[in-house]
């Protein structure tokens, strides 16, 4: 048995090649939408990939069943309760695909979403009885469990699927072997959970052992447990998770035209229309020089994620980005569905040399040096972008906070009379957030270089905690 597993760090995302050598027949589980990786392997392993499965509706990125349907051809299978608009074998409780001497049978697992399921994996070389490995999906997570209001926009209440997921894991789940491994899809940083481990795979044992939601506890002690404090998902998850539901076009295709150079002055006349443009180099590139009313989120972070949190769905883009990363930027926005890519600007920022009246920027200031200014008689607007949880643990006073994710909706509540800093937790938040404010016209403003951090580190003092 091959059970090859691929972790996508900028998503948090975990996907499985799942085949057997002797036959060559093989599967992947969740994949990603560029799906090269799953081919070229499965290419080098003598494999052929002729089913892929999705253990539900994915929120936070598209997934690639169609992409592999129509490169590889492999059949797409769902839970039971799915509905989709391309053909797919829905899967009830204990219903199998069988590759070789390996079994992929369903177990079904509603909670993080109603249609979810969990996949177990046999290696009946061994065991045609107790399951080699779970492939759980977003059901159950390494020290954590899904969420389970990711839906209700979709008219699922969370209190609905909270219950629906406590019998998940504790009917289906945890009645496997202590000894049978854990595969979720998703690790550390992702939004479909608040507390993933570091770790991507673990076994049954562990997990009734140590993770939190696993505890003995009545159903109404879970419910109240897993809706109380989840992260604020972003404003596309909605988009993607009906968006796996569709027939679409493929990766490949998007790509096609997200690749195209447009000239300076065709951009000009698309950003007047209202296109959006993306500017995808180093926040600190980007701080020096830019063009005028582009949005700075660099690829060095969680590009896609706050790509998909700041910018329309329904916007062409336009990507400004370091030569010969286009193909990255658009790529890695495809990855959650977002095909509006027009192209990228021809020759990048050097073709804005000798047009300044088209640059804005700002300074990147030390810790030392907002210490002083806050200090000062004429203080400026101190704005922390960070979440909640982290302005819950340390702060620094005084300060506004707004969240990244809401600071459009909230842009009223800055003043316009005074300067404004903005930090985040080490710089990449708050180079965004300065670029939406800058946008919108706030054109005095310097930047925290660093972030909480470089202020912790300059032995300042701060609150909380």
């Amino acid at each position: 048995m091959i059970l090859k597993q691929y972790y996508l760090n900028c998503l948090a995302h975990a996907s499985y090649l799942i085949g057997d050598e002797e036959t060559g027949a093989a599967a992947v589980v969740d994949p990603q939408r560029d799906i090269d990786r799953y081919l070229e392997d499965a290419g080098r392993l003598g494999l052929r990939i002729g089913h892929v499965f999705l253990t539900h509706f994915h929120a936070d990125f598209l997934a690639g069943h169609l992409e592999l349907r129509d490169r590889a051809g492999a059949k797409i299978y769902l839970g039971a309760r799915g509905r989709a608009e391309y053909a797919f074998t829905g899967m009830k409780d204990g219903e199998a695909v069988d590759l070789g001497s390996v079994r992929l049978a369903a177990l079904e697992t509603p909670g993080h979403t109603p249609e979810s399921i969990s996949i177990l994996v046999y290696d009946l070389a061994k065991s045609a009885e107790k399951p080699h490995a779970v492939l759980t999906g977003d059901t159950l997570f390494i020290g954590d469990v899904g969420r389970p209001d990711l839906r209700a926009s979709l008219g699922w209440a969370p209190v609905d699927l909270a219950r629906l997921l406590y019998r998940s894991l504790r009917e289906k789940l945890l009645a496997l072997p202590d000894e049978t491994l854990v595969y979720p899809a998703h690790g550390a940083g992702s939004l479909c959970g608040r507390a993933i481990s570091t770790e991507t795979v673990s076994t049954i044992g562990e997990q009734r052992r140590f993770n939190y939601a696993l505890q003995p506890m009545s159903e109404e002690e879970f419910i109240q447990l897993v809706c109380a404090d989840q992260p604020e998902a972003p404003a596309y998850f909605t988009f993607d998770a009906v968006l796996n539901t569709k027939e679409r076009p493929t990766l490949e295709q998007t790509l096609e035209r997200a690749v195209q150079p447009v000239a300076l002055d065709h951009l000009l006349a698309l950003q007047e229309l209202g296109t959006q443009v993306l500017d995808a180099r180093d926040p600190g590139e980007f701080a020096k020089a830019h063009l005028a009313g582009s949005i700075n989120i660099g690829l060095g972070g969680q590009y896609a994620t706050w790509a998909g949190t700041i910018l329309s769905k329904d916007k062409p883009i336009v990507l400004v980005a370091e030569p010969g990363r286009e193909q990255e930027a658009a790529l890695r926005l495809g990855r959650i569905g977002f095909d509006h890519v027009v192209g990228y600007l021809e020759g990048g920022i050097q073709s804005l040399e000798g047009r300044p009246d088209l640059v804005n920027g700002w300074d990147r200031i030390s810790a030392t040096q907002l210490a002083e200014r806050l200090a000062s008689a004429d203080p400026p607007v101190l704005l922390d972008v960070r979440n909640p949880q982290e302005r819950q643990q340390k702060r620094i006073e005084p300060s506004l906070h707004i969240p990244l994710g809401r600071l459009r909706e909230r842009l009223a509540e800055i003043p316009r009379d005074r300067p404004l800093a903005v930090h985040c937790a080490g710089g990449y938040r708050s180079a965004i957030a300065a670029s939406v404010l800058q946008q919108a016209g706030i054109t005095e403003l310097e930047e925290l270089n660093g972030g909480i951090a470089a202020w912790e580190a300059a032995r300042l003092p701060v609150a909380g905690g």
